[in-house]
């Protein structure tokens, strides 16, 4: 049976009393007052060593050493714990480090993972990893327009991105483009710059408003002519990866399938916290002279949450077992673990809302903000929808 470790569990309250006494108190700003989310974050990373961590582990990759020991679980039991109060957290701290940082580490040179990557790691600088377009949601290959065209010296790109996770504040830009080189749109390969804020050329809006997610600041870019060095450009996988057919956006591809797999570790905060307040609240709450506990409509609601609890769980315990075995997820399961994870989540914070009932529909009340939250889990790094084709495809390529 999976399950967490001593060890794993003093870790996660560790953790959790980090969150109740520093982020807690800060919710209100982090939700509804704008206040960015990166000091907070960072003050985390250094009370629990993670940049510092972190770099030994690079350093490690770079010279070929063995890299310090560590389980998937000290990345994941953090996700969970800021999920449980604020989910925009996760999406904030994943963007900088598995999106931006990651991609620079999978498909750039050595010079440029020390030239970029280091300081993501430790949060020094912010990232965002810049792929959808107004135009490109589902279709994010196909309907890209965002170009790159070879000029003296270097590139000039052009292109407007939108719903960019940290894209107001980032300092170091993934970009992901297709040369223009003259052939259909659907054609062109697809390239990937690293840009720093403040190019001339390159506009990051301010932060836009949303349903949910307050914590996490989303925005748009715009490149107006922005001309790049050579060495800016990511030069992509290895021969080995082309040869598996991984050349056409196989860098973007390999990111979607690990922010798919982590999906699940929000989703489980989420429905932790909902089921939490859903149980204080139908012990407290009398209605017609009982608590509403003592109603059979309201355990089934109960009975349900926990059943997607301990479904989300084990998930979490497989990939974390996966992960520390060195095995990588399918593209198949991990959107099979982002598309019952993401469902969980948001039908538990419904319920939650309905066993709250009116009061479950005001702000002040923590269930509101969750649902709130819970949504978009079902929407960005591929909607439910193309969760489910991705699953059938890979499942049905996989038979000869």
């Amino acid at each position: 049976m999976l399950r967490w470790s001593e060890e794993q569990l003093m870790y996660r309250d560790a953790v959790r009393r980090f969150v109740e006494t520093v982020i807690v108190p800060e919710r209100e700003a982090l939700e509804h007052q704008g206040r960015p989310p990166y000091e907070v974050l960072r003050r985390f990373y250094k009370e629990f060593g993670v940049g510092e961590s972190a770099i030994e582990r690079f350093e490690a990759t770079l010279s070929g050493g063995p890299k310090p020991p560590r389980s998937a679980a000290e990345k994941i039991i953090p996700l969970i714990e800021f999920a449980r109060h604020s989910p925009g957290l996760v999406t904030a701290l994943g963007a900088s480090i598995d999106l931006t940082a990651g991609a620079i580490l999978r498909s750039g040179s050595d010079e440029q993972r020390r030239r970029w990557v280091p300081d993501l790691l430790t949060l020094d600088k912010i990232g965002a990893w810049a792929i959808t377009e107004p135009d490109s949601g589902s279709d994010a290959f196909g309907s890209m327009r965002a170009s790159a065209r070879v000029v003296d010296g270097g590139w000039r790109l052009n292109g407007t991105k939108t719903f960019i996770s940290n894209g107001p504040f980032a300092d170091t830009l993934v970009f992901i483009c297709k040369l223009d080189d003259g052939k259909p749109p659907r054609e062109r390969p697809i390239l990937t710059f690293v840009l720093d804020s403040g190019m001339e050329g390159l506009t990051q809006s301010k932060p836009l408003r949303k349903m949910g997610l307050h914590s996490s600041p989303t925005g748009e870019l715009y490149l107006d002519n922005v001309f790049v060095a050579e060495d800016r450009l990511l030069r992509g996988p290895s021969r080995a990866a082309k040869a598996a057919g991984e050349s056409r956006g196989g860098g973007a591809k390999a990111t979607f399938a690990m922010e798919r797999a982590s999906v699940a570790a929000t989703a489980l905060g989420i429905i932790e916290r909902c089921l939490e307040l859903s149980l204080a609240y139908s012990k407290s709450r009398v209605q017609f002279g009982h608590p509403i506990g003592d109603y059979q409509l309201i355990q089934l609601k109960l009975a349900k949450m926990e059943v997607a609890r301990l479904n989300t769980e084990n998930l979490v315990l497989q990939y974390i077992a996966m992960a520390d075995e060195g095995a990588k997820p399918t593209l198949a399961q991990a959107s099979a673990i982002k598309l019952y994870s993401a469902q969980a989540a948001m039908d538990v914070a419904l319920e939650a809302v309905q066993v709250f009932g009116g009061n479950g529909y005001m702000a002040e009340n923590h269930v509101e903000q969750l649902c709130r939250d819970a949504k978009v889990l079902q929407i960005f790094g591929g909607t439910d929808e193309i969760q489910v084709r991705a699953i059938a495809k890979d499942l049905l390529a996989a038979v000869s």
